[in-house]
């Protein structure tokens, strides 16, 4: 694999044997280096992108107005990331974050902030990714000298999630965290009573919720409607029923959809189980 073109110490277009251009990440990879020069593909420390991938082009286009050093900070993030939620993460991340870095500070300069209005839905639906996010901007602080906010945490934790969501054009993880907030608050005011969020019962249920929310999302809604267990539920836990109808009403007439009894009895199920732990 050969140069083709220096983008900035750390980026460079190569090419290989068969003359299909790449784009490749790493920490000081570009520097001293000029095309024609041999390079080797490393994995542990590089980022590499084919591209025929449809955003590379625009991806170059960034490289080229961003400082290098947020283009080496968005790498470092990402690889302790993968680590820390032990997954692959989407090969556009690196670039993504760099640009969202950049921005951020430039906020910063300004005085302009920005209120995240789904920090506390990403921050209790996805814990592990808030924790690397939390990471990143203690390591962009003290490696820039800068005083990044908590609320940058949660913003890089939404694109962490996103991220882990692979191809799909259309997931999106602050939606999805502020349906799981509505549904967990809707839940929470009927029962009358906060959640204790140290629960494992709590933790679990909020679990059942984010798959729900998935499925809602994804058009993978349970369709095999049970009657029988349908009818067991709404006798044994008629006051459970009446939140899960809640659910139901507000999903209606929020995204005009008609939620199966399949799904209504599993939250009914759920709904009684957190009822039952918080006593």
């Amino acid at each position: 694999m050969r140069i083709k073109k220096v983008l900035n110490s750390s980026v460079v277009l190569v090419e290989d044997d068969a003359h299909q251009e790449s784009i490749l990440l790493g920490k000081g990879i570009g520097f001293g280096q000029k095309p024609g020069n041999v390079i080797i593909e490393n994995q542990e420390n590089q980022v590499f992108l084919p591209v025929d991938n449809g955003r590379s082009r625009q991806i170059l286009e960034l490289v080229n107005r961003l400082p290098p050093v947020m283009l080496e900070l968005a790498q470092e993030i990402v690889l302790d990331a993968q680590r820390h939620l032990n997954t692959p993460l989407g090969e556009n991340l690196v670039f993504v974050l760099a640009d969202h870095l950049n921005f951020a500070l430039e906020r910063i300069k300004t005085g302009l902030v920005i209120t995240n209005r789904v920090f506390w839905e990403i921050k209790s639906f996805y814990p592990q990714e808030f924790e690397a996010g939390l990471h990143a901007i203690e390591l962009v602080n003290t490696r820039l000298k800068v005083e990044l906010p908590e609320q940058e945490a949660a913003n890089i934790a939404f694109h962490l999630a996103n991220a882990q969501a692979g191809s799909d054009p259309d997931y999106d993880a602050a939606r999805n965290a502020k349906l799981i907030g509505d549904i967990i608050n809707l839940v929470r005011y009927s029962l009358n009573r906060d959640l204790n969020s140290q629960s494992i019962h709590t933790a679990r249920f909020i679990t059942h919720i984010k798959f729900f929310v998935d499925r809602f999302f994804t058009d993978k809604l349970l369709q095999n409607d049970d009657d029988l267990l349908f009818e067991q539920v709404r006798s044994r836990y008629p006051k459970e029923l009446g939140i899960a109808l809640k659910i139901k009403s507000y999903l209606y007439d929020k995204y005009e959809r008609i939620l199966p009894n399949e799904e209504v009895t599993f939250l009914v199920i759920h709904i009684a189980r957190i009822a039952r732990s918080q006593e």
